[in-house]
């Protein structure tokens, strides 16, 4: 493939872009990439676990410059840490453990991206970003409500972490088209205004409420599964009649152009053999909601 690099002879397979490190900017990056390799609470089809590597992976294979937005801005830095281990006793251990790096991320003024791995590891970077925007809102793209309060005996499921991101700061959920009667009821009694994936298509009149609704600064969080199957299969709990690319990249686009995101993940991409182009999406995902933060 031919990219803007041009021929480089050394490059580093493990960071994202496949940047080398003097185009990743090292000393003085701005955004720094996490790979968040875990997976504990899933409950549906499993290999999470490897999403993050098959993002990277697939990342070296994603044009640097960004005809669509005319931008080319991996060369403000991007740095990726090795992967973060598991902690063996907890999903609560491991959000904590996520919290604190996130809080040193956000103290050095850098935009943190943490690629997963299942839903669950999103909510240590929530909390962080909660700390240190306290008119933060995060926005959640999801085909599931994830509110409920515990599941399969934890508090801390990946089918609750939205549940939880509700005790640092507001939620705003869009994609949604499955979830339990009790969370249906938890919405009502909050006063929730999730938009349902049904209500989303063919129409933008969704879209205005939706971005004026939010606070001067986000957090993003999007769980692959807001995506149709028949675009985005690899996904650990896939839901029919999901969005498309342009309902998606139409949203965040909008977001970043009228409030600051302060950071992002992408969660719940389970690799199919064979299958490479989930993989390719989910990172060419990734770098264009880094050119919109990075642009705006």
């Amino acid at each position: 493939m031919m990219t803007s690099r041009g021929s480089i002879p050394e490059t580093r397979p493990h960071n994202f872009l496949g940047l080398t490190p003097e185009e990743a900017g090292s000393e003085t990056p701005r955004v720094v990439v996490v790979p968040v390799p875990y997976e504990a609470t899933v409950s549906y089809g499993g290999g999470t676990r490897e999403g993050p590597a098959a993002i990277i992976r697939a990342s070296r294979q994603v044009e640097l410059y960004d005809a669509e937005e005319d931008a080319e801005v991996y060369g403000q830095g991007i740095v990726t840490l090795d992967e973060i281990e598991p902690a063996v006793s907890g999903p609560e251990e491991m959000v904590d453990r996520l919290t604190s790096l996130a809080r040193d991320i956000f103290a050095q003024g850098r935009i943190p991206v943490c690629l997963g791995g299942e839903h669950t590891v999103s909510l240590g970077f929530i909390r962080a970003a909660a700390e240190r925007f306290p008119d933060l809102t995060v926005l959640a793209l999801d085909a599931h409500a994830d509110m409920r309060d515990e599941y399969q005996g934890s508090r801390y499921s990946h089918a609750c972490v939205l549940r939880r991101a509700l005790e640092a700061a507001p939620v705003a959920a869009a994609g949604l088209r499955s979830y339990s009667r009790q969370e249906r009821d938890f919405i009502r009694e909050r006063g929730l205004s999730p938009i349902l994936a049904r209500d989303m298509a063919g129409t933008w009149d969704w879209l205005p409420a939706l971005v004026d609704g939010l606070g001067p600064h986000v957090y993003l969080t999007v769980d692959l599964d807001v995506f149709d199957p028949g675009l985005m299969p690899a996904v650990g709990t896939p839901e029919p009649g999901g969005l498309g690319w342009p309902e998606v990249i139409g949203l965040i686009r909008t977001a970043a152009a009228r409030r600051r995101i302060v950071g992002f993940d992408l969660v719940e991409l389970a690799p199919l053999p064979g299958q490479a182009a989930p993989d390719f999406i989910a990172a060419r995902l990734a770098y264009k909601i880094l050119t919109f933060i990075l642009s705006s």
